[in-house]
């Protein structure tokens, strides 16, 4: 619950009501619906009342309060990333964001992604509260990451000036990293006093250390998903496309495999498995890689605890990693690819390799299935800095803190 002062300086309790506006197809089980999610949760925890007002598609996690736009026939199942779908999406949630506000009477508006912040400038007008824009990478990086926009195309400086109105729209920002903060004042000329950083969290009593399972719960959850029996697995669960680095990690895994026979990779996610399967058959690897598609978040705790190494050779240089989290609360060593934002989260614990080098990425991976005892301290390490770094319910009080400082 909010805390706030009286004319007298004695503190008291406020809980806020926070229309968050997230223009996806909410929940997905990966990134950003992750934190839209856990934010919700956590500031539930701390006392506030919160709606997410979504897309049409989607599933209804427990433990948060969703309203949906209506869809078009036809079109309530589209999943939708960069998309020309987004256009007319967008327009019916502003139409549902709208009335959200004048029916729930919120004290923010608080607006993931830049269509969410868009509409939320709308809405928190009509609703006569502050906006508060949740930031989690760049707009036309993002367009460019999944193949809908090359930098030499006619529209993309007017995307750009776009993307720069957009995030000069808001009370304030919040960051999931201090990298996205330092871009938006560099590239953007936000002003720094607007932007509040707030790091991804993991719940750590959900997502628990594989140690804690014997080992023969161990081997029936890699029985069940389909790895053989005396492997050391390498896990990967995120989506899989370019910009997360995955033919990069099957040409690592090629590598890894000749030199060491007794590997698995498992690697969980979607939407490109075909894609992906297809590559992995062409590098003669298929027999020890293991795709099982999309993974419930739910079911992510015991999958990732079936690994022995985590790996994650994100691309972007301007998303969040939250991945690296659940890793490192699994107590995984974790081999990424080297950037500001996954050096911030994994610290001194973390195994970097150049980005895009699946060369020193397999190497990466290979020094770490070499050394049984550097890996157990790694995983160990990790687990403690994701303990005393990156609470969801440490995270939810410094949203609440942004949100004293824009509420008048």
């Amino acid at each position: 619950m909010s805390i706030a002062r009286t004319g007298d300086g004695s503190v008291t309790n406020r809980a806020y009501r926070i229309l968050k506006l997230a223009p996806t197809s909410f929940f997905a089980d990966y990134g950003c619906h992750v934190r839209i999610y856990e934010e919700a949760k956590a500031l539930g925890r701390l006392g506030s009342d919160v709606v997410i007002c979504t897309y049409p598609a989607g599933r209804d996690p427990e433990g948060v309060r969703i309203v949906r736009s209506v869809g078009l026939p036809g079109g309530r199942e589209i999943r939708v990333g960069s998309s020309g779908h987004k256009l007319y999406l967008d327009a019916l949630l502003s139409v549902r964001g709208t009335r959200a506000g004048l029916r729930y009477r919120p004290d923010v508006v608080h607006a993931h992604l830049h269509e969410g912040a868009l509409i939320g400038a709308a809405v928190s007008r009509v609703s006569g509260c502050p906006l508060v824009f949740d930031f989690q990478g760049s707009l036309t990086a993002e367009m460019i990451d999944h193949n809908f926009l090359s930098p030499t195309s006619r529209v993309f400086r007017p995307l750009r000036w776009l993307e720069r109105t957009i995030n000069h729209l808001a009370d304030a920002i919040i960051t999931s990293s201090r990298n996205a903060a330092d871009l938006l004042v560099r590239e953007f000329g936000c002003s720094p006093s607007r932007i509040f950083p707030v790091l991804d969290g993991v719940d750590t009593t959900v997502f628990r250390p594989f140690w804690e399972l014997s080992e023969q719960e161990r081997h029936l959850v890699r029985s069940a998903l389909g790895v053989p029996p005396g492997r050391k697995v390498v896990v990967y669960l995120g989506l899989l496309a370019e910009y997360q680095g995955s033919s990069h990690l099957l040409y690592a895994a090629e590598k890894v495999l000749a030199r060491r026979a007794d590997v698995h990779f498992l690697l969980m996610g979607y939407p490109g498995e075909a894609r992906y399967r297809a590559l992995a058959q062409q590098l003669g690897i298929s027999s020890s890689v293991t795709f099982t598609g999309r993974v419930a978040y739910e079911r992510a705790p015991r999958f990732l605890a079936a690994g022995d190494i985590a790996v994650a050779p994100k691309m972007s240089a301007t998303e969040a990693n939250g991945k690296l989290l659940n890793y490192m609360a699994v107590g995984l060593p974790t081999v990424a690819f080297d950037s500001p934002i996954s050096r911030d989260v994994l610290g001194e614990a973390g195994v970097f390799a150049p980005v895009g080098d699946a060369d020193r990425l397999a190497q990466k991976l290979l020094d770490i299935l070499d050394d049984d005892v550097d890996a157990a301290a790694r995983g160990r390490a990790l687990r403690q800095r994701v303990e005393e770094h990156f609470s969801w319910d440490a995270a939810a009080r410094q949203i609440l803190d942004v949100y004293r400082i824009v509420i008048k």
